[in-house]
């Protein structure tokens, strides 16, 4: 039996040895589904390889709704960080869109000295966390996510920071989610939200805020999050589901260059058993089959 050592008390667990791509699938889903975040120490998976074992999965999102791929790899995403375009903002991948992606694979290409690391949250810890009227409250809750936020503010005046936040809102999406979304394998009931909502749905923007902020509040609890240190070659699986995860802007101008590859997800189902629902903008198809399926269903 594949062996994964954790690494975290709620979250997260890695693996050091044979090509992830050659390890049994139900061994590591199983993992996953446990530890919400898996790490492959030294993996040295090729853009092929990353492709490879994220299908292992299920059919591949493309690289993102709006923001280009890497030349030649339409289901690759780059994920590069330089100065005034880093995602240091707690998020989950893409979840302003109806069928956000069900799992991320980040394999780290080039890494900083120092600094530089992934921090990736349990959200069913924090909602386990919650005082029980709390957890009533929020159940039945829902958040409109969108991309046209700060999120693609750029942090400085360059025109590659500025062409960015413009690429990224090129086509604007406003989706409505339920604050607690049931797990669709485990059932287990997680907080889904993040940098991408910004509204409670029926709510003013102030009481929304200050909502949403307290239920973030018991996400990012020191105790819910995992650190990642990457080295060359790594490479990180992480159920989007029910994870968020956050990038610190810790490491300068130094470069800092990440392949991401997404599992396409289904639209995510509240406790009251409601779907998501699209409040602005398309179904992504372009960019996700799942939208097509569900469409279809």
């Amino acid at each position: 039996m594949t062996e994964f050592r954790r690494i975290g008390g709620r979250i997260g667990a890695e693996y050091t040895g044979t090509d992830p791509n050659e390890l049994p699938f139900e061994e590591v889903n199983d993992a996953l589904l446990a530890h919400k975040v898996l790490v492959f120490r030294g993996a040295g998976l090729d853009d092929e390889g990353q492709l490879r074992f994220a299908a292992r999965f299920g059919e591949l999102t493309r690289a993102h709704p709006t923001v280009p791929s890497v030349d030649g790899q339409p289901d690759i995403l780059p994920v590069n960080g330089e100065e005034g375009i880093r995602s240091n903002n707690w998020h989950t991948d893409v979840t302003f869109v109806r069928t956000p992606p069900k799992l991320s694979t980040l394999r780290a290409l080039v890494v900083p000295p120092y600094g530089g690391n992934t921090l990736i949250a349990n959200s069913a810890a924090a909602y386990r966390d919650l005082p029980e009227q709390l957890r009533d409250f929020a159940d039945r809750l829902w958040a409109a996510h969108t991309n046209d936020y700060d999120y693609a503010v750029p942090r400085s005046n360059t025109d590659k920071a500025l062409e960015y936040r413009k690429v990224f809102t090129a086509r604007r999406y406003e989706t409505a989610h339920p604050v607690v979304r049931v797990h669709p394998e485990t059932g287990e009931r997680g907080l889904f939200i993040g940098g991408f909502a910004q509204k409670i749905v029926g709510l003013s923007g102030t009481e929304s805020r200050d909502i949403l902020r307290l239920l973030q509040r018991y996400v990012t609890r020191p105790e819910n999050i995992v650190r990642v240190a990457w080295n060359p070659g790594d490479l990180v699986l992480f159920d989007n589901r029910i994870t968020q995860h956050y990038a610190p802007d810790d490491y300068g101008d130094l470069p800092r260059k990440l392949h991401r590859v997404t599992v396409a997800g289904d639209a995510p189902v509240g406790v009251d058993g409601g779907t998501s629902y699209i409040i602005q903008g398309d179904d992504a198809g372009h960019y996700t089959p799942a939208a097509a399926a569900t469409a279809a269903a």
